[in-house]
């Protein structure tokens, strides 16, 4: 089959998990057999065309005139992938399939679909109105009414858990049939290779002290606030630990100064951007991976620290709620609730015989649920149920030439 993706990051440009579900999906695709090209954003020392792996990867440059606003550059972005896409297609022949991720590339894969009269799919991440509570300006609007519209112009929607599948249907009144749940997956290889290295862990910790990690962008939706505000009782009960976050975003700022108003500064570290090397390895060093988020339609970071063998606590909210089964394969803290997410971290620490078996047992969640190689398969199967129905429906422009001997 061969399928053409839009997604406005791919590695080694990552904005937030779509990157990372889009690259891994895309080689799991290709390295079964089908061909698989992903237009997406050029960044700085990165190849225009390339073979990545399993995949033909095209990264376009928007145009070189100042946007006045994001919403203005998204515009710029869907220009550029037309004329990728449409090149492509132009010169390597038609497509199967279109999948569209987000929002950002509606656009272009709306305009290519009907112009080439090609399927498409679309997999909604999270939406505008789930990270804002709700829609309350003009520019929130816009983009609500985006995504409405890239649901609307899809044959099926995929959503990565049932939190999200009652949002998309609730909020853009779609109908049961048109909404699949196929979860995001994680590379199960992912850690292989890596194990403690107490030598980097010192750059971040003392071998007395334990380790509780975050990583992820520093905004408020994240709840890194949360966990900041959870470390005093921490401190209370077990001193000897470090909390370690990795990451950055507008946030970054107030938490440091939140810190040191708070006087627990000595027991943070704040990594800022760190690469993927030394984030594998910072997931290795930890004892703790923590993610207190208030809005996660997924949560792909705690599958990785699943993968990394590290126990994790999740807040109950969305789909960290739905991976995580509290007190069996990791801890479930009450949403925005620095006690309850205290409680769960000092359980982990106080008790490492329960902390292991939740981490054996999140291990085995990874291999049976939450592998690419199962969910590659399911997403497949959609596209060929999508391909055998678009088929057997009269859903395709009339062509031009039919419309003006008509007349």
């Amino acid at each position: 089959m061969r399928i053409l993706m839009l997604s406005w990051e791919y590695p080694p440009r990552i904005v937030g998990g779509i990157s990372r579900v889009v690259h891994d999906l895309a080689q799991k695709l290709g390295e079964d057999g089908s061909e698989v090209h992903v237009v997406t954003c050029w960044e700085p020392g990165t190849k225009e065309i390339e073979k990545d792996k399993n995949v033909f990867v095209y990264r376009v440059h928007t145009y070189e005139i100042s946007a006045n606003n994001f919403t203005d550059w998204v515009l710029q972005l869907n220009f550029a992938l037309i004329e990728q896409s449409v090149r492509l297609i132009n010169e390597m022949g038609p497509f199967d399939i279109i999948h569209a991720h987000d929002w950002i590339v509606a656009f272009a894969a709306r305009a290519l679909k009907h112009a080439h009269s090609i399927p498409l799919v679309s997999t909604i991440h999270a939406t505008e109105h789930g990270r804002n509570w709700g829609i309350h300006n003009d520019t929130q609007r816009y983009i609500n009414s985006i995504e409405w519209w890239l649901t609307y112009e899809s044959w099926k929607v995929i959503v990565n858990s049932e939190y999200m599948k009652n949002e998309v249907k609730g909020i853009f009144n779609l109908p049961e049939d048109k909404v699949r749940v196929i979860p995001n997956g994680v590379d199960i290889n992912k850690f292989d290779g890596y194990s403690r290295d107490y030598g980097f862990r010192r750059n971040f910790a003392g071998d007395n002290e334990k380790i509780v990690f975050f990583v992820g962008r520093l905004v408020h939706e994240k709840g890194v606030h949360v966990l900041v505000d959870s470390i005093p009782k921490i401190l209370t009960y077990y001193n000897d630990v470090k909390f370690v976050i990795a990451g950055k975003g507008p946030q970054l700022d107030y938490l440091k100064g939140k810190v040191i108003s708070m006087g627990i500064s000595s027991k943070m570290y704040f990594t800022g951007y760190i690469n993927d090397g030394d984030l594998l390895k910072l997931y290795k060093c930890a004892d703790i991976a923590v993610f207190p988020s208030l809005y996660e339609p997924f949560g792909i970071v705690a599958l990785e620290g699943m993968v990394a063998d590290v126990p994790v606590v999740v807040s109950d909210t969305g789909g960290l709620g739905e991976i995580v089964n509290h007190g069996i394969d990791g801890m479930k803290a009450y949403t925005g609730n620095s006690n309850s997410l205290a409680d769960c971290i000092l359980e982990i620490l106080y008790n490492p015989q329960k902390a292991d078996d939740m981490r054996k047992k999140a291990h085995d969640k990874i291999n049976e649920t939450y592998n690419w190689d199962i969910i590659s398969k399911q997403i497949l199967k959609l596209y060929e149920q999508v391909l055998d129905e678009s088929g057997r429906t009269d859903w395709k422009y009339p062509k031009i030439k039919d419309l003006l001997e008509q007349k």
